[in-house]
Formats: C-alpha cells, sequence, structure tokens
C-alpha cells in the first residue's frame, strides 16, 4: 500500500507536521528524506531496508559516497542531499555559539563540539576560543593523528590563542573508539597546555572528549 493510502495520522510527513519531528521513528524520518519508494515497497519500507543494510541511521549517515550510492533506492543526488542536510545542522549548531552572546549552556558547546569531531575515523584535537566575557571568537581544529592519539603541540596552542586574543578556551578531541573515558595522555596534554597558557593568563574552560557519550574533564575534576 502507497503511503498516500495510509490514514492521515500514519503518514510520516502529517505526523511530523501534527506531532513533532521528534515523534517520528528513524524509519519515519528517513522516509521523508527519500521521498519516494521504488517498485512495490513504499519510502517506509525502504527507509526500513536502509537502516537494516547500514546497521542503523548513524552509520548510514556516517557511509561514504560509493557505499551510500550503492544501496537501492539511493544515488549521487540523495548523496548530496544529505550532505547538505548535514552540513545545515552543523551550522545551525555553530550559529547557536556565534551569536555574540555569552556560553550558558554545556550541552549546546557539547552537541557543536560533538557534531564537528564525532565522526571522523581519526583522531582530530580542536579549540573552541573564547573573549573575557566568554563569547566565542573562532573554532579551530589544530592536530590530526591516527586512531591511537594525536600530537598536540603546547607551543602551536599558544601561538593561536594570542593570534585570536583569546581570554579562554575549552578544548575538545574525539575518540574515534566510541568510548570516551579520559587516558593518562589525555589528562597529561590538558595540563601541559594548562600550564603553558597559564603563562599568557589564558585559562582552560574545560577539555570536552567527544564519542557516543561525550565526557567533561572540568566535570569530571581533571582541569
Amino acid at each position: 500500500m502507497a503511503i498516500t493510502d495510509w490514514p492521515a495520522a500514519e503518514r510520516p510527513r502529517e505526523k511530523l507536521i501534527e506531532r513533532g519531528a521528534a515523534a517520528l521513528s528513524d524509519a519515519e524520518l528517513l522516509a521523508i528524506f527519500l521521498r519516494t519508494g521504488v517498485a512495490g515497497k513504499s519510502a517506509v519500507d525502504v527507509a526500513r531496508d536502509l537502516l537494516s543494510r547500514f546497521g542503523g541511521l548513524r552509520p548510514l549517515l556516517q557511509a561514504d559516497q560509493s557505499g551510500f550510492c550503492a544501496a537501492p533506492g539511493l544515488g549521487d543526488a540523495k548523496y548530496a542531499q544529505l550532505q547538505a542536510v548535514l552540513e545545515m545542522g552543523r551550522r545551525h549548531l555553530a550559529a547557536d555559539l556565534e551569536r555574540g552572546d555569552a556560553l550558558t549552556s554545556p550541552t549546546a558547546t557539547r552537541q557543536f563540539l560533538a557534531a564537528r569531531l564525532r565522526d571522523y575515523p581519526f583522531e582530530v584535537f580542536a579549540v573552541l576560543f573564547l573573549d573575557n566575557r566568554h563569547r566565542v571568537i573562532a573554532f579551530e581544529e589544530l592536530f590530526r593523528g591516527k586512531i591511537d592519539g594525536a600530537a598536540v603541540h603546547p607551543r602551536e596552542v599558544v601561538r593561536r590563542v594570542l593570534h585570536h586574543n583569546a581570554a579562554a578556551v575549552i578544548l575538545a578531541h574525539n575518540h574515534p573508539s566510541g568510548v570516551a573515558e579520559p587516558s593518562r595522555s589525555d589528562i597529561a596534554i590538558t595540563r601541559r597546555l594548562s600550564e603553558a597558557l597559564g603563562l599568557v593568563d589564558v585559562r582552560i574552560l574545560d577539555h570536552v572528549v567527544i564519542a557516543d557519550s561525550p565526557i567533561s574533564m572540568a566535570e569530571r575534576g581533571l582541569l
């Protein structure tokens, strides 16, 4: 049965308008993105098949172009649309941090950092530069490394801090393993950076480890 033949309350698009996007399942959200099904299958059926094929929504969104386009019902046009949607989401989160207001929401900050760093297959170390009122000046990815760790150079971090005339920073890096627990090297480099930045009167407000569930080292008392 085509989706247009379903009761209105069960159609994904109408359900979203009536109850909000959060009320939809992964398959229903994906069906709205797909718009149409294939012969003998509705868009929801195709969406369920895709979620099963990729192992869930996140692996589907992370798939490279060749893997994504090889799946039935997808292709280059859908891949381009999906990348545009994902980038709009990242920019939306960034805009929340760049409106000139001081950072007041740790949750929004972590969501932004997670959106930027979570899906890399290798470690990336980044810095959020803040002014003396804790307003965002800039975000930069400074170091990249192998999956077992990134080489972080305090001198380069200090140089970028002075370039932006920052008064405080939030550090972040990802754990591609999906486990956010800070390692001994994470704690050690945070302390080295704290000492180096202290020489130029710059505070580290937090060091967020990005994985499936981000961890704040400040909240852990590790700064």
